[in-house]
């Protein structure tokens, strides 16, 4: 389903993506740009007067051999080629370096925007929609906005030149081509809406290329456990298979295009050699104009070729550009508000003021919830799946913003701070907690880059982590692996542990953070999680109810809801939904002594 912003971005003129590609991404580098397109002048400038001084070379070196031609041609066409052979040199290493850049640029820009995007808006489209978008997107707009601009510039000029060189020699007969040019244009744009159309379904396919391959490796072991590796290699061949149908289409746009126009010109040149036989069989044109004006007409039909082959190349880039701006121009709906104030540390009282919240324009998932935390508390979040206990942690942080009510740190609503000193004060421990391929030093510092080994090491230990570290091949610096592949889960729990340490902020957010583990990497963990709660306010979403009968205070969530709030034992003697669920987990047995 279009966005409205891919909507606009399909509307938006080819100038004014021109101009926006040169604004942003040719502007900075317009001294090297500028040198090419002198190189790519110089380049047609040196191919029109090697046609031109063939006329000279064959009419004064064979037909009246004028003294000192022998020397004089030969080493004007050696200087136009040595000079021409150099420009082209120097516009190929300049337009390399230029087109790279900007493709850097592109997809540190495209990252940039991704990594701050609203979370609504990553999880409406597969990551591998989003790597496609960062690896093809920005190719195609390299091609187009520096080999594409500057191979343009150099075959138009050149075949200004070349109809140049052949008005000098007939000016009748170089009207008479001209008027074939209408036709040499109909054949360029007719393939390069061909080639546009092959460009949008190659994109949008490369994404389902990627999320498919994206998804299965992901999911590998549930592949594996149900036998559909034949399934998942059919269903990555099914979007192989149409992406390279639009794949093949783009390049038979482009194969046919230049054949196309190279028939109709050499049609020309016979319908010339016809016209200029006849010319010369009246004395009105010599050998060597005769050569010249052929020769002329070649390089024009040469470049005209090319010139063909950079329609697709712009339609291509055009239309990635689109796609790309369509990406870069969705602001983040969550976003430091022009008056947001730097939060300083806070002491952790958090309230929830009659807060709403819905994703997008679905149901309610959260109505009128009203709960408090004061500094160094801990407060429980239970209740069925699904009855809005995540949501309710990720409007502290500000995953997602309010859509009613508010909430507030110390008595500061949230949206007035900035989302920097914001998330600065909370730490995260999740149920699957994420670590990067990278070492475990710079897992547990993820937050404090800056930090000491000294601090890194009293960490790991305040969470039960520095022991088995050191049992590893590289200790600090072992790789964790792609999401801490190479890690159990109970130490991936406990590296994560560390990392809250570490950034020693004064609210802690704990979501299903031991429900995954086993009952010995469960009590290691949870130890560890005593220590890191101990004078925080702390907010936890528990499943099993044994792991909340100590908090300070539990709120029941259903349905989005509030249904009970109090302590494990009043709760219990309430009767209410949280004894049902006590019941169903033996916990009223194990209270009643």
């Amino acid at each position: 389903m279009s966005t409205p912003a891919d909507i606009a971005a399909s509307e938006t003129p080819t100038r004014v993506l021109l101009g926006r590609i040169a604004q942003v991404y040719l502007k900075p580098r317009w001294k090297g740009f500028a040198l090419a397109l002198v190189a790519a002048v110089i380049v047609a400038y040196c191919s029109a007067r090697l046609v031109q001084i063939l006329e000279p070379a064959i009419n004064d070196l064979l037909v009246v051999q004028r003294p000192g031609a022998i020397w004089s041609i030969p080493l004007a066409i050696a200087g136009y080629a040595v000079l021409r052979g150099i420009a082209q040199v120097t516009q190929a290493s300049l337009v390399n370096r230029i087109g790279n850049g900007v493709v850097g640029d592109v997809q540190v820009q495209l990252f940039g925007k991704l990594v701050r995007a609203d979370l609504a808006r990553l999880r409406a489209q597969h990551s591998g929609g989003h790597v496609a978008s960062v690896l093809y997107d920005a190719n195609l707009i390299r091609e187009a906005a520096t080999s594409g601009l500057v191979n343009y510039t150099q075959h138009f000029l050149t075949v200004i030149g070349a109809v140049l060189v052949m008005i000098s020699n007939d000016l009748v007969l170089t009207l008479a081509i001209l008027l074939a040019a209408p036709a040499a244009s109909g054949i360029m744009r007719r393939f390069s809406r061909k080639t546009t159309k092959a460009a949008k379904g190659a994109m949008a396919e490369t994404s389902a290329l990627s999320t498919a391959i994206m998804e299965s490796l992901d999911g590998v072991r549930v592949v594996k456990i149900e036998n559909r590796e034949t399934y998942e290699e059919t269903r990555v061949a099914q979007v192989v298979a149409r992406r390279q149908a639009h794949l093949v289409k783009g390049a038979n746009a482009r194969a046919t295009a230049a054949p196309a126009t190279e028939t109709l010109m050499t049609l020309i040149v016979a319908a010339v050699m016809a016209y200029a036989g006849w010319r010369a069989g009246t004395g009105a044109m010599n050998v060597g104009a005769f050569v010249a004006f052929i020769g002329a007409l070649g390089v024009a039909s040469q470049s005209l070729r090319q010139l063909a082959n950079l329609q697709t190349v712009f339609a291509e880039g055009m239309a990635g550009a689109r796609r790309l701006f369509a990406a870069l121009d969705v602001e983040p709906e969550v976003r430091d508000t022009p008056e947001a104030q730097v939060l300083p540390r806070v002491r952790g009282a958090i309230a929830f003021e009659s807060v709403s919240f819905a994703y997008g324009e679905g149901a309610p998932a959260l109505t009128e919830v009203s709960l408090q935390a004061a500094p160094g508390e801990t407060i429980a979040l239970v209740g069925p799946s699904g009855g809005g206990k995540s949501t309710i942690l990720n409007l502290i942080p500000r995953f997602y913003d309010v859509t009613g009510g508010r909430v507030t740190l110390d008595g500061i609503d949230v949206r007035q701070a900035t989302l920097a000193s914001l998330r600065d004060q909370i730490a995260l421990v999740t149920q699957e907690p994420f670590l990067f391929d990278d070492t475990i030093r710079a897992n547990i510092a993820y937050a404090r880059p800056d930090a000491t080994d000294e601090e890194i090491d009293a960490a790991a230990q305040a969470a039960a982590a520095h022991d088995f570290i050191m049992a590893l091949p590289e200790r600090y610096r072992t790789l964790a692996g792609e999401a801490g592949a190479r890690l159990s889960g109970g130490q991936r729990q406990r590296i994560a542990i560390a990392r809250a340490f570490l950034k020693d902020a004064p609210i802690l957010l704990l979501d299903e953070a031991t429900s995954a583990l086993d009952t010995e990497s469960e009590a290691q963990v949870q130890a560890a999680l005593s220590r890191l709660m101990a004078g925080r306010t702390t907010l936890l979403i528990a499943h099993r109810l044994s792991t909340v009968r100590k908090a300070d205070r539990i709120y029941v969530i259903d349905r989005g809801q509030v249904v009970e709030c109090g302590d494990h034992a009043a709760l219990l003697k309430a009767g209410g939904l949280y004894a049902r669920l006590a019941r169903n987990q033996d916990l009223e047995t194990e209270s009643a002594p």
